[in-house]
């Protein structure tokens, strides 16, 4: 009886194996592709030199940080891996720690609250920018989510009318959300940048907007920003207190053109075209004068708050 070659069965016997095994990674490959990730990045150098307290946490130099993540950002987006960038926050840290018992000198522990910051932190898509341009964009962000925040706390704080009852946040709301629609239509053709400055007893409001308008259909504004406007300039309706309201509009063959108002006791006032070029040619920080732009309009502002009595 003829003996069999055991090596070459051997070998003929393992290639299946070899290559279910080969599918297999390369299922799990793709399922890697399709499962997104989140990078909590320490942006501040006080806050990278916070973390260096951690025994664990290995890094030494802030720079050599960042460049560190930029590389990991770029190997992600280079195997097709979706990633979110948020601003991961040492005393926020410390008190999640604190709040669900676990050690925050652990990789672990610092991952547990990434993934958490993937839900509730400010953040964005990565998108391929360079490190130094992306900080910035994180870090205004940041801002922009905790300006919406306080923004919509103090909305829900005003209560309702003493005399008929009515929430007055809401109706704020509905008021501004009117007011910022007759602002960008009477504005006419162009592009338009607004900004409204609202100071409250702890910080000061601001959002800022760009709309574009045409001769037909509707004004074009993006979602997110027209959501977080109105919502400080509702806050501005509802306290009641001092606050700022400028709009410059660009059309082609056309000089730019300022206006302004201001809000006093919940209304929108419109101001002068005088009152406009000072507010617009003052250095906010000094009060120094500033040199008027070439090719700039200053004019006043126009009606666009309802009229009738206010909360």
């Amino acid at each position: 009886m003829p003996r069999s070659n055991d090596s070459r069965t051997g070998a003929t016997a393992g290639r299946p194996a070899r290559t279910a095994r080969s599918a297999r990674a390369g299922r799990r490959r793709t399922l890697r592709r399709e499962v997104p990730g989140t990078v909590g990045l320490l942006a501040d150098a006080g806050d990278f030199a916070a973390m260096r307290g951690y025994r664990s946490f290995t890094f030494e130099d802030h720079r050599d940080y960042l460049d560190q993540i930029d590389g990991l950002l770029r190997s992600l987006a280079a195997q097709g891996i979706h990633t979110t960038v948020t601003l991961f926050d040492p005393e926020e840290y410390a008190d999640f720690c604190t709040e669900h018992g676990i050690d925050p000198d652990t990789p672990a522990a610092r991952t547990r609250f990434t993934a958490e910051l993937a839900g509730t932190g400010p953040g964005l898509p990565y998108a391929g920018q360079p490190i130094d341009e992306l900080v910035p964009l994180l870090v205004d962000e940041a801002v922009r989510q905790a300006t919406w925040e306080y923004a919509t706390t103090l909305l829900a704080a005003v209560g309702g009318c003493a005399d008929c009852g009515e929430d007055i946040g809401t109706a704020s709301f509905e008021r501004a959300a009117a007011a910022l629609e007759h602002l960008v239509r009477r504005a006419g053709p162009g592009h338009h940048h607004l900004v409204c400055s609202v100071p409250t007893e702890t910080e000061q409001l601001v959002a800022v907007l760009h709309a574009d308008t045409s001769s037909e259909g509707p004004p074009e504004i993006e979602g997110r920003e027209g959501l977080d406007f109105v919502t400080v300039l509702a806050a501005g309706l509802a306290l009641g207190g001092p606050g700022g309201l400028v709009l410059r509009s660009a059309t082609e063959g056309h000089r730019d053109r300022v206006h302004g108002w201001r809000l006093d006791h919940g209304r929108l006032v419109p101001l002068s075209a005088a009152a406009v070029f000072n507010a617009y040619c003052t250095d906010a920080d000094t009060g120094d004068p500033v040199a008027p732009e070439p090719g700039v309009e200053y004019l006043p502002g126009y009606e666009v708050d309802e009229s009738g009595p206010h909360h």
